[in-house]
């Protein structure tokens, strides 16, 4: 019996032993548990305050991106404005260009017309002056000849002026002297 109960203590210093060994470990589990359940919490709420980060940055982008695509389809819409009116105003001036185009061309026929018009004058104006020259040229051949003769006529009526001067001259002398001698056979008594 002494020996049972020597045994039995035996057993029973040894489970003492083994549950305090137990004890100690389930206190070391114990903490290192506590350890971990703090550990999950703060990741729990760091997980939490990420979760909440990435939904406001994801508001974020979506908003962002809502605005980028109404300015994107603002500035498309303003473009495609501006294409239009661009389009429309080339429109405008490559009808303009043309109008331009054929006035020029009308005038460069027109100008060809009358380059030859006035080819065609000055050559006739030339031929008239050709002839108006020569006609000119004759007439005052004619018209020298015409005062050299009236200055040879001219000579000889000066000459017969003089002629016909002097014997004007000589019968007034005459005139004079028959009149003295008239008046002297007048005072002449037996004359008479």
């Amino acid at each position: 019996g002494v020996f049972l109960y020597n045994h039995l203590q035996q057993k029973v210093r040894n489970a003492e032993t083994l549950a305090q060994k137990y004890k100690q470990q389930q206190e070391a589990l114990s903490a290192q548990l506590q350890v971990v359940y703090e550990h999950r919490s703060r990741l729990e709420r760091s997980l939490q305050k990420e979760r909440g980060e990435h939904k406001k940055t994801k508001e974020d982008f979506l908003v962002y991106k809502l605005e980028a695509q109404e300015a994107l389809n603002k500035e498309k819409q303003d473009s495609m404005n501006r294409y239009g009116a661009l389009s429309s105003q080339h429109k405008i001036l490559k009808n303009q260009h043309d109008d331009v185009k054929k006035q020029l061309l009308d005038l460069q026929l027109q100008h060809n017309s009358l380059k030859l018009e006035h080819r065609k004058s000055l050559e006739t104006h030339s031929q008239k002056f050709a002839q108006l020259q020569q006609e000119k040229d004759s007439e005052v051949t004619s018209l020298q000849d015409t005062v050299f003769k009236l200055r040879e006529e001219s000579k000889l009526l000066r000459k017969a002026h003089q002629e016909v001067h002097s014997q004007l001259l000589s019968a007034q002398a005459q005139m004079e002297e028959f009149r003295q001698l008239k008046e002297a056979l007048q005072k002449m008594p037996g004359l008479r």
